[in-house]
């Protein structure tokens, strides 16, 4: 008798154990779901559109959202159920047929179902970001991933290509094409309030087609691993009127960058100093064509330096010179322990001017 009532009231005190172990657990999970929800705002956030690309995107998050906790809350309803329900004595046949019952339902049905109403909303998304043809051709600005920045280029841009690094001005108010690809490894082109990301793959051009409704700043981040730098891989992105980016493009014409970088005799030593130093990797228009690291022509005006490591100031070129492996220690410039302090400090303030 004793033992019978031992094998009864095991599972029983499991049981209750279970439930209790649920119920205590399940106050602080809905404070912490509370807690990563109030996170989903920022400059990155999906959850703040701000194109029909990424609204596109969003809603259908939100209904794989909804979907999946009515299939969660289902499923641990069921669990609780069969903790608390009497146990039933069924034959070999019965408990074949519930079996089968699950297997369709649960194993095919729910499946297909849920896949079908995935692609019914999905695919129709996916194409309003494909470059289809349009009445007009749109703008087309061509992004190249490089361990660990970005390379921007606007090919049709009046009065000749623009070239720029780790900042993206496009027009606001109508559909630009992106051309990304890669460099050196795979990354990935993603403005997470303007739509879905596209790898970048070395060899191959990918496009994707995004719009921002009206003038802002976003942000934008590789969503590729590509190494140890990937994390500090952020891209600037501002949307603009389209007489003023029409303008920010006029401005970046080599000929007026080449004015900046040649005429201002202060900085001779300056320029001396980063033709002996820098131009085999960098590029100032008139001054150098080198291409291994970013372009600097008008590193003055930019927003960050290092894609996004440390905000642009005054001083701020120098620090990073003096410090960039520190700052980002990922970064592929060599430490310029061969160059005096005084040296940098010049190359820095005449960097600075490089602004139209």
């Amino acid at each position: 008798m004793r033992e019978r009532y031992k094998r009864h009231a095991a599972p029983l005190s499991i049981q209750r154990l279970t439930r209790q172990r649920v119920n205590q657990l399940a106050a602080p999970l809905m404070v912490i779901a509370t807690l990563f929800l109030t996170g989903c705002a920022g400059d990155k956030s999906i959850l703040d559109p701000a194109g029909q690309a990424a609204r596109d995107v969003v809603l259908i998050w939100w209904i794989m959202l909804a979907f999946g906790t009515v299939v969660l809350v289902v499923v641990v309803a069921l669990w609780l159920y069969a903790f608390k329900r009497k146990h039933v004595t069924r034959t070999a046949v019965e408990e074949r047929r519930i079996a089968r019952r699950w297997i369709v339902g649960g194993g095919i049905m729910l499946p297909v179902l849920s896949i079908t109403a995935l692609l019914a909303f999905g695919v129709p998304a996916g194409q309003r970001m494909l470059p289809l043809p349009l009445s007009e051709p749109p703008e087309v600005i061509e992004v190249i991933g490089h361990q660990w920045w970005w390379e921007v280029r606007y090919p049709g841009a009046e009065g000749g290509e623009v070239v720029t690094s780790n900042q993206l001005i496009m027009p606001a108010g109508e559909p630009v094409d992106f051309h990304v690809t890669g460099a050196d490894v795979i990354h990935a082109f993603w403005v997470p309030r303007l739509g879905g990301k596209i790898d970048m793959i070395p060899g191959r051009v990918n496009r994707i087609r995004l719009e921002a409704d009206e003038p802002g700043v976003f942000g934008a981040q590789c969503a590729e691993f590509c190494g140890v730098g990937h994390a500090h891989m952020h891209l600037y992105v501002e949307a603009l009127e389209r007489d003023e980016y029409d303008a920010w493009l006029a401005e970046r014409q080599t000929d007026q960058l080449a004015s900046l970088a040649v005429n201002d005799q202060q900085h001779e030593p300056a320029r001396e100093a980063f033709m002996t130093h820098c131009a085999s990797c960098h590029r100032v228009a008139g001054l150098s064509a080198g291409e291994v690291g970013p372009d600097l022509s008008d590193l003055g005006s930019r927003t960050s330096l290092g894609a996004g490591v440390m905000p642009m100031e005054e001083g701020a070129i120098n620090d990073w010179l003096h410090n960039h492996q520190t700052l980002k220690p990922s970064n592929l410039m060599p430490v310029h322990d061969d160059i005096d302090s005084a040296t940098l400090e010049s190359l820095g303030a005449w960097l600075e001017t490089l602004s139209p």
